[in-house]
Order: C-alpha cells, then sequence, then structure tokens
C-alpha cells in the first residue's frame, strides 16, 4: 500500500497545479493521473511491485478520459486510447521477452508492462518516447549517483523502474496538456 501521507501531500500539490494551469477537464485528468502515478512510484520504490490495482486503474482512467479530453471526435479517442495501450504494452511485453530470452533472467517485470499500457491510454503516440526517455535517464542519473557515493551496482542490482516510469508518465501528460 502506498504511503498515505506521500499520498495525500502529493495529490493535493498536483491537484493544485493541475487546477491553476489547465482547463477543467484537462485538471481533474491530470489530478487523478498524477495520485495513481505517486502510489504506483511509492509502492514499487519500496517492494518492486506495481499493483494492478494502479496500473490497469491508470490504464481503465486513461481509456475513460480519452473521450472527455476530445470532445470533437470521442469514440475515436477512446479507440485510439485503446490502441495505444495495446500497442505500447505489446512492444514492451516483446522488450522483456527477448531481454529475458537473451540473458536467461527477467529484466523487467509485468507491471512495467501494465503501466506501458498506461502510457499508450494516457499520451499521444508522439510524445510516448519521451516518456521512456524521461524515465530511464532518471534512473541512469540514479545509478551514477549511487555509483558515485560508493554504493555498490551490479548488473543484477535490481532498480524499481516502475518508480521512475510513473512520474514521468505524468510529467509528459501534464506538459502536454498545459501545450494543447
Amino acid at each position: 500500500r502506498p504511503d498515505l501521507a506521500i499520498l495525500i501531500g502529493g495529490a493535493c500539490v498536483i491537484g493544485l497545479i493541475s487546477a491553476l494551469s489547465l482547463p477543467w477537464p484537462a485538471a481533474i485528468a491530470s489530478t487523478v493521473l498524477g495520485t495513481l502515478m505517486i502510489a504506483g512510484a511509492d509502492v514499487d520504490a519500496r517492494t518492486f511491485l506495481l499493483p494492478n490495482l494502479i496500473t490497469f486503474g491508470a490504464v481503465f482512467c486513461g481509456i475513460l478520459a480519452a473521450p472527455l479530453l476530445d470532445t470533437a471526435d470521442p469514440w475515436a479517442a477512446a479507440g485510439q486510447a485503446i490502441a495505444r495501450a495495446s500497442c505500447v504494452a505489446g512492444a514492451l511485453a516483446l522488450f522483456r521477452s527477448g531481454y529475458a530470452w537473451s540473458r536467461q533472467t527477467e529484466g523487467l517485470g509485468l507491471g512495467d508492462v501494465k503501466l506501458a499500457a498506461a502510457i499508450g491510454a494516457w499520451l499521444p503516440v508522439e510524445v510516448i518516447p519521451l516518456c521512456f526517455g524521461l524515465a530511464t535517464s532518471g534512473a541512469l542519473v540514479t545509478v551514477m549517483l549511487a555509483r558515485l557515493s560508493g554504493q555498490a551496482v551490479m548488473r543484477t542490482t535490481k532498480i524499481p523502474f516502475g518508480a521512475f516510469l510513473c512520474p514521468a508518465l505524468w510529467i509528459v501528460f501534464y506538459a502536454e496538456s498545459v501545450t494543447r
């Protein structure tokens, strides 16, 4: 379970930022997504697990939010969100399988694949690579800082990638919403 103080405090900050800078439908969507991503990042950072309630909840909310955010063609928006979610999750599942096959060990968990579906549901195609780039850059900087501080970082060191993907998803969604 997520730390309640972190979840409430983070949700209030995200809600305030969103309400002050986004139109109401996008502000509500941003607050819901941000709250889910705070919960996911917190749990993954502590347990190396992304709960299904958070990942599937984010996918479901992304698909529901799509027609509300694109009122010009709501049915197409929902269909595109479903298609993107399937494609991004499928691509990450293939990457996961390929890594496991080539290294004979798991490199990504299924929670990351489910979170990839949420990324597809919430983000337009053109910014999905930015989300993954932001998350991997954050993970790389964290590993480099750990290494520089004298911590042993080996090939087998576990890194909670969802703890980087979750904030990256909200940041990219928020930035995309501000520029619309």
